[in-house]
């Protein structure tokens, strides 16, 4: 045999093995989700004054969706379902959660994340991820209680949370809970502790091990509060001082991002590592209630706003940047969902989804690592369904099929708006048949200006048999509360 041919082919392999190690090497992924952030706050977004440099070279330099939703148009389904992959319906979670014995939790104390579900953290962490989280949890009443499940309960290794907002503000909160102790008071912005704990986590972690990291922000939910250094950079544009601090609170996170990037780059994962920024509903209504003073968040050119089921209620901001896998310079309108997270990342992670339990996401991989040149849309088996019965405006359901967009209210008045459903109202909601059917096209229309419902070039017959099957699909197997079960 010839010894120089073997010498060449173990040399070979010498080099080459490593980069094929790394070419099927897990990555490490990393969710960042903004609360009530507007369609229209970020700089690559289209807001003429907030300045977000860091997330506008994330987008540039990955993919900027302009046709990502959240599970929901308000905070705790719209988490439970972007954790779980599944309608937050199904999970029997249909609006916020107000903590056990705050003003409006009668009758909702029960509600939380059942055991039973299984999420991202728990599924990862099976596989041999390292999981961590860090901000807002809002995924029960009972919080950091034996009571209901908490965020260890469902696969965080380690875990930073307040059960909803940063209180008294963003500045200075005092109710941070960290592996089920009270940490007291905290001498620094939310966001910014938020990161100060992802980095000190991530250098304790195991560099031979993919971690998952959840960064949910408080920030710009009420009550909003921001750095005089970046309020002052404000004040010459914004309408007023309230203003002048939500642009300043968007801009806070946009810097904590980038601290965070500046540590993964400083670590040497940030090539393998794929991180999304995204929102958990749309845009706040000015001084809808009293503290909600400095909710100036923009939907840009999407109707209406958080608690809404048009467009701005739950069409987000949606960025995904991952160097060794996703082309630069990318804009995709593909219709995605933060239901997609859990087996995309289940197909990333090569580990099974669940196998009990319907999802409602699916795996979006060959959109990520598309390219420019050939971007790769996929096709979902049955439509994006929203049934959120607390909306502020009318209808009542939802749906995104390809390009259309449909609305429709429930015709029963004893519904009214509900919070929940439980074996009291069940009847109601599942007596009630939907009414006042509207269809909007979206790819000329983005606004839902104009209904087309009806015109002869539209598949009205279809589209509404097809909002009718899911709905009663998804209202058939939606949780009902019956005690505190």
């Amino acid at each position: 045999m010839n010894i120089r041919f073997v010498f060449g082919c173990l040399l070979a392999i010498a080099v080459v093995g490593p980069a094929l190690a790394d070419a099927f090497k897990r990555p490490n992924i990393v969710v960042l989700l903004c609360d009530d952030l507007g369609y229209g706050d970020l700089g690559c977004y289209g807001h003429p004054h907030i300045q977000t440099p860091h997330l506008d070279r994330l987008a540039s330099n990955g993919i900027r969706f302009t046709d990502m939703y959240s599970a929901a148009p308000v905070c705790s389904p719209s988490r439970v379902g972007l954790l779980t992959g599944r309608s937050p319906n199904r999970a029997g979670v249909y609006d916020w959660i107000p903590e056990v014995g705050q003003r409006g939790s009668v009758g909702r104390s029960m509600v939380h994340m059942r055991a039973s579900e299984t999420t991202i953290p728990s599924l990862l962490n099976n596989a041999g991820y390292q999981t961590c989280m860090a901000g807002k949890w809002h995924c029960n009443s009972h919080f950091n209680s034996d009571v209901q499940p908490q965020p260890g309960d469902f696969g965080f290794d380690h875990w930073l949370a307040t059960q909803n907002n940063a209180a008294p503000s963003h500045e200075n909160p005092r109710n941070f809970v960290r592996n089920g102790q009270a940490i007291g008071r905290v001498e620094r912005f939310s966001c910014q502790f938020l990161i100060d704990e992802a980095l000190t986590w991530l250098q304790s972690a195991d560099r031979d091990a993919p971690f998952f990291l959840y960064v949910p922000f408080h920030e710009p939910h009420e009550p909003v509060a921001s750095p005089e250094t970046l309020v002052s950079k404000y004040r010459d544009v914004a309408r007023d001082e309230d203003e002048a601090q939500y642009f300043a609170n968007v801009a806070n996170v946009d810097d904590a991002v980038g601290r965070l990037i500046d540590g993964l780059e400083r670590m040497n994962v940030r090539d393998n590592t794929l991180v999304i920024f995204t929102s958990d509903n749309g845009p706040e209504t000015h001084n809808r209630y009293a503290s909600a003073n400095r909710s100036y968040g923009r939907p840009g050119k999407l109707r209406g706003m958080k608690l809404h089921t048009t467009e701005a209620g739950f069409r987000v901001v949606g960025i995904a940047n991952w160097p060794a896998k996703i082309s630069a310079n990318q804009t995709v309108a593909t219709p995605i969902s933060s239901l997609d997270f859990l087996p995309t990342f289940c197909q990333l992670a090569d580990c099974p989804s669940p196998s009990q339990g319907r999802l409602d996401g699916i795996n979006i991989e060959p959109v990520l690592t598309g390219s420019p040149s050939n971007q790769v849309t996929v096709e979902r088996d049955r439509p994006l369904v929203w049934a959120y019965y607390n909306a502020t405006n009318e209808a009542r359901v939802a749906m995104r099929s390809g390009k259309w967009k449909v609305l429709a209210k429930l015709d029963n008045g004893k519904l009214a708006k509900l919070q929940n459903v439980t074996s009291k109202n069940v009847d109601l909601v599942q007596a009630a048949t939907l009414t006042d059917i509207e269809i909007y096209d979206l790819d000329s229309d983005v606004s839902e200006t104009i209904d087309v419902a009806g015109r002869s070039d539209v598949p009205t017959e279809s589209l509404t048999s097809e909002l009718e099957n899911a709905y009663q699909q998804l209202l058939s197997d939606s949780h009902v509360w019956s005690g505190d079960k």
